[in-house]
């Protein structure tokens, strides 16, 4: 019986310190999950304030980084009726009236532009708004190509920063290099750039 006490000692000595554990794993993987939760968090939303050709505010977009990518929740106004290319261009700069400043499209990779071109797209392609009657676009779209985390060849807060833009026609989503969109008829700048003065 000595022998079974003694025996049963280590195993008694082990159940007990299990018993204990899940006090002790459950604080440590709190830990963790906190950790998690404020990283997620940590990238907060990015509100872009765009102008049109005339240096007035016409709304404003807020970049939101999803696991999908980037959201762009739009709310523009006092814009031409219709359906409009939209795109990150690769400089932080909004120079009216003709927004050149902004450069071409924002493309790291090295693709050519369109949803539909075989090549393609740009990082900075993003599909075309509606804008209504009443010369407003209230709408969410996604660029899961791009993102906010910073120190990323594909991030949106390079140095420089980029651009939001607007153009006067609808992409035609495969020619290269703006989808035929038109003239730049509204621009905000992304993060650190030149923002100009109204």
């Amino acid at each position: 019986m000595n022998q079974r006490s003694l025996l049963l000692l280590p195993v008694l000595a082990l159940v007990a310190c299990q018993s204990e554990q899940p006090e002790t794993a459950q604080t440590e993987s709190a830990a963790p999950a906190t950790a998690e939760t404020t990283q997620a968090t940590a990238e907060q939303p990015v509100r872009v304030d765009l102008i049109n050709t005339q240096r007035q505010p016409v709304g404003s977009a807020t970049l939101t980084q999803t696991a999908e990518g980037v959201q762009v929740a739009l709310a523009l106004t006092n814009l031409p009726a219709g359906t409009h290319g939209l795109h990150f261009h690769q400089n932080g700069a909004c120079e009216p009236p003709a927004f050149e400043s902004a450069g071409g499209h924002f493309n790291p990779t090295n693709k050519q532009h369109g949803f539909q071109n075989p090549q393609g797209p740009h990082a900075g392609d993003l599909p075309n708004i509606t804008v209504g009657a009443n010369g407003r676009a209230d709408t969410t779209v996604v660029d899961n190509v791009v993102t906010l985390q910073p120190n990323q060849p594909n991030s949106l807060l390079k140095q420089g920063g980029t651009s939001l833009m607007v153009h006067a026609s609808a992409d035609d989503y495969k020619t290269d290099p703006s989808g035929n969109s038109g003239a730049r008829i509204a621009c905000g700048v992304v993060g650190g750039g030149q923002h100009p003065q109204h």
